[in-house]
């Protein structure tokens, strides 16, 4: 299989490539432009990868919830990019590339807790289960106040919480370390992870048009200062 995964949805601009069994990867941490990073980033993995946009198998990306704008971005060069080679794309959580990464980092995780920072004063977050190597959605995505996350009900099993919600919540940092938590604070969405969590739907061909590149942004509301 040969696969492109992409993600913008956070200070994170990151791309990485699946070649059968080789991977290669980008990721930069930047405040913004990620507009004018993406591309290059792609052309340059593709270049470094050996490999055309028109002989690839699909394109995966980070589908939100996260920043408006960087989830746009996402979903657009996606489309696009899928739109012109003919190709079929796989829209990922972001909050499940961040918890496929904590599988990477603690050996026996069963239930990981992921909090992305939503600004405003709030969190995304949801629950997700490890079975095997991958992660897999155990609730629905949410955004909220952070003294309204629920924990797991993980049952003694070993958990973790990351996402970087938890440096913006210090209390709700504080609430998962006293349930037993390991913490991961700093981590982001990356797109070598959006890509494990893409390859088995590749495989099984279950793939979306182009015209499904869809962002998922979770909060729906707009705020206006000074509305009663």
């Amino acid at each position: 299989m040969k696969i492109l995964a992409l993600d913008t949805a956070t200070e994170a601009c990151s791309v990485a490539l699946a070649v059968g069994d080789r991977e290669f990867d980008r990721y930069l941490e930047l405040g913004r432009g990620h507009a004018e990073q993406i591309l290059p980033m792609i052309h340059a993995l593709l270049a470094e990868g050996g490999v055309s946009l028109s002989s690839l198998d699909a394109i995966a990306f980070g589908r939100g919830p996260g920043g408006f704008t960087g989830v746009r971005l996402a979903a657009s060069v996606a489309q696009g990019l899928a739109f012109g080679a003919g190709l079929g794309v796989v829209p990922v959580s972001d909050l499940a590339a961040v918890a496929q990464q904590v599988v990477t980092l603690q050996t026996g995780v069963r239930r990981v807790l992921v909090v992305n920072d939503a600004r405003m004063r709030e969190v995304y977050w949801s629950e997700f289960r490890v079975d095997g190597a991958l992660v897999h959605a155990a609730g629905a995505e949410q955004v909220s106040d952070a003294g309204q996350v629920t924990l797991p009900a993980h049952g003694g099993e070993s958990w973790a919480a990351a996402g970087r919600g938890l440096l913006v919540a210090p209390e709700l940092a504080d609430r998962c370390r006293a349930a037993g938590a390991v913490l991961y604070p700093d981590l982001l969405p990356r797109a070598r992870d959006i890509l494990a969590l893409a390859r088995p739907t590749v495989s099984e061909g279950r793939l979306l048009p182009p015209e499904r590149a869809l962002p998922v942004y979770v909060r729906d509301r707009v705020v206006t200062i000074g509305s009663s």
